[in-house]
């Protein structure tokens, strides 16, 4: 079913896309994308979001301007993101408002958007997901590769969920070049980056081309290279807590131990965090055949990585503790196909679909496999873009998704499993100047199905739900330059299968695992409030929320004994559990905060800009009549000023995030730390080109900082003093 719905969508595509092949230029949204310039903000803009002419958000079906958005958006692009680019999407995006990262170690992480992470956030590339088994486990590296990124954008709020009902938290999508979206002007256009840092010794480089074939073909190659070695941190892998939980266990008898762990040694271990290596390629082919009135394209990629998790170290005797490995490997087959119809009610058809075959291996320390995942995904949306009459314009269309998945292995905590979801979406919007609105709205379909024949009979084969979510929102410009908005929304999320089914132990996370098949919809209230002011040396950007949730589904530790007699009742039949127990549970949940991002000039010399920029953000999870939500990021603020001149920019910044003290049951607290960092890029031919060498020194004074939403915050810091130097050119 599966190929032939794949074999369906491509052939529509085509279909539609036949009767354009005449003419060719792109829209302004595909514009946006293939002119961005080669990084930094206009006069008095934060050079970590896109300003003024190039701020046109392209991920929402009809494209928009940042300010004109309802919800909480970020763009980066150019400079800024060869600057902050790291290994994985969630520290690339670590620096944005509202954005934190899962931190499962350097190669594994994923991002955190106003506290939501794992199932309520999607991570998208060119509009799809990147059907890889991330939202399944934070040990899970997401298959997408930062270093082939032209813009990523990020929206949060009620938008996002047009792109699926888990979307609840927001939408992460990372824009590449793979399907080539215009003709090069001179024929070819030829990009790359190469990155040195010495905190991984990490080696890093991509390169990608497009070349035209006469006058409407156009045909890109791409690959990337990034080897680490384990991290350099700058103190104790263990917090001070896990330290001296560790070392009340030294000279306490092991009993029946195959491997006796020595604690002393483990709260000893510094400056290096044992088994975060990580080795990675990529390589993609594409064709576009570009006209005045559509383009049709598809790519071929491969992603192969293999990385190392650091070690969650025991605490007490009769843990375990292991050092896991993964050995990962996608290939996966993209179309994306766009037709202008030339008026009527329709202005615009659009077609993406993406497949793709997934699997990892666990490894045991003799290099044999101990656990396969793989996953096989197909996922495809249909667009129908309105024309605009007066003030009103829209867009509609319909998504599907399916994903076969299956554990194999002696740590299998997962049944064979399969998962179909339908959605039909709409979002019009109304412009009446001053006064902007708009409604949205999404109805979705989704079963899960359990293949294994013990645990189909255990969870009666199957599992069906149909979710509604809807929101309704408008904007007023006070004046040219200020906006002000107010979004209400209504949420519905169906269970995912990893919530439903697990039941054992992994080695990936070194944690038993431990869902329901009793969970029912879960339901939210949310509303949000924006503040958009932009004017010729000031811009401020700022987002509060609010979110109601019935039904909560989250995911924390809990005693062995309530574990195991949990695990018994839901099928693990005298499983005896000797890993630290996270299980899936459901209730009642309030989420608030904010987000703002502020910008200025503050003098000119000469042709230099002398811009001060200030984010700050804050979340508050609560659990209804029992206390915190787990894994909430802490407070932070960060400040920067910057020297933009023509050919160099100079800037410093100093992060400061805040003490986490609202934890969960068997939550640590989570101390605060400062991180200093300072960059120089040097542009040789200009700003307008893509040619620069950066230089960068983070976290200068080498501080030991944890991330209060990691799983690993008390056995894996973030890195410790890093010296990059990142070579990019385009042309």
């Amino acid at each position: 079913m599966m190929y032939r719905l794949q074999a369906s969508v491509g052939l529509a595509a085509l279909v539609l896309a036949t009767p354009a092949l005449a003419q060719a230029a792109p829209d302004d949204a595909t514009a946006a994308i293939t002119d961005a310039d080669s990084g930094g903000a206009a006069a008095g803009g934060t050079t970590r979001q896109a300003t003024l002419g190039r701020d046109v958000i392209v991920t929402a079906p009809v494209a928009r301007s940042e300010r004109d958005a309802l919800q909480g958006t970020s763009v980066l692009t150019g400079e800024a993101l060869a600057r902050d680019l790291r290994p994985t999407i969630g520290e690339t995006l670590s620096r944005l408002p509202g954005v934190s990262a899962t931190s499962f170690g350097p190669a594994a992480s994923r991002p955190i958007l106003r506290g939501f992470q794992g199932e309520r956030i999607r991570v998208l590339t060119d509009g799809i997901g990147s059907i890889d088994v991330s939202n399944t486990s934070v040990d899970h590296a997401v298959v997408i590769d930062p270093l082939l990124a032209e813009r990523i954008e990020v929206l949060r709020g009620p938008t996002a969920l047009l792109f699926g009902s888990s979307a609840v938290g927001g939408v992460v999508n990372v824009i590449d070049t793979r399907i080539p979206r215009s003709v090069p002007e001179n024929g070819y256009r030829l990009n790359g980056i190469a990155t040195y840092g010495s905190a991984a010794s990490e080696r890093s480089g991509e390169m990608a081309g497009d070349v035209a074939v006469g006058q409407h073909l156009v045909l890109h190659a791409d690959g990337s290279y990034l080897k680490t070695d384990d991290l350099r941190i700058g103190g104790h892998a263990l917090s001070s807590a896990a330290r001296a939980a560790a070392l009340s266990q030294v000279g306490r008898p092991q009993v029946d131990a195959d491997e006796p762990i020595d604690f002393a040694a483990s709260a000893a271990i510094r400056d290096r965090l044992p088994n975060s290596f990580s080795e990675t390629w990529t390589a993609g082919v594409g064709a576009s055949l570009i006209t005045d009135t559509g383009q049709l394209g598809i790519s071929y990629s491969h992603y192969d990585s293999f990385y190392g998790v650091p070690i969650r170290y025991a605490t007490e005797v009769g843990q375990e503790q292991e050092a896991p490995r993964l050995d990962l490997v996608q290939n996966r087959v993209d179309l994306r196909g766009e037709v202008d119809t030339g008026g009527g009610f329709l202005e615009k058809i659009r077609v993406r679909a993406g497949q793709a075959s997934y699997r990892h291996f666990e490894l045991e320390e003799d290099g044999s496999v101990g656990t396969a995942f793989y996953n096989n995904g197909l996922e495809g949306r249909l667009e129908l873009v309105q024309a605009r009459h007066g003030a009103w314009s829209g867009a509609s269309g319909v998504q599907y998704f399916n994903r076969q998945f299956n554990v194999v292995g002696d740590e299998a905590f997962l049944p064979r499993n399969e998962t179909n979801q339908t959605g039909l979406f709409t979002l019009q919007q109304f412009d009446f100047g001053p006064l902007k609105a708009e409604a949205g709205a999404r109805y979705e379909w989704s079963r899960l199905t359990a293949k294994n024949d013990e645990a189909a009979r255990f969870f009666a084969g199957e599992r069906e739900y149909g979710a509604f979510s809807g929101s309704l929102g408008a904007s007023y410009g006070i004046t040219d330059s200020v906006r002000f908005g107010l979004n209400g929304s209504y949420t519905e999320r169906a269970p995912s299968a990893e919530e439903v089914f697990a039941n054992g132990g992994h080695a990936g996370t070194q944690a038993y695992e431990l869902g329901s098949p009793d969970f029912r919809l879960e339901r939210s209230y949310g509303l949000e409030a924006t503040l958009h002011a932009h004017s010729a040396g000031v811009n401020l950007d700022a987002s509060a929320f609010y979110n109601w949730f019935s039904n909560y589904i989250y995911e924390n530790q809990t005693d062995q004994a309530v574990c195991e007699a949990a695990a018994v009742r839901y099928g693990a039949i005298d499983r005896e559990v000797d890993l630290p127990c996270f299980q899936y549970r459901q209730a009642d949940a309030r989420y608030w905060g904010f987000e703002a991002d502020l910008s200025a000039q503050l003098a000119t010399l000469g042709t230099t800009r002398i811009n001060a920029d200030l984010l700050g953000d804050y979340v508050r999870a609560t659990i209804v009549d029992q206390g915190p939500v787990p894994r909430i990021p802490a407070p932070r603020v960060l400040g920067g000023l910057e020297a933009q001149g023509d050919v160099f920019t100079a800037r410093a910044e100093v992060e400061h995030v805040f003490d986490q003290n609202r934890t969960a049951d068997f939550e640590t607290r989570t101390n605060d730390y400062t991180m200093v960092n300072a960059s120089l890029s040097w542009s040789p031919f200009g700003r307008d080109t893509k040619t620069q060498l950066i230089l960068s020194a983070n976290n200068i004074f080498d501080v030991t900082a944890r991330r209060a939403a990691s799983f690993l915050k008390d056995f894996a810091p973030l890195a410790g003093r890093d010296l990059r130097a990142s070579l990019r050119f385009g042309f």
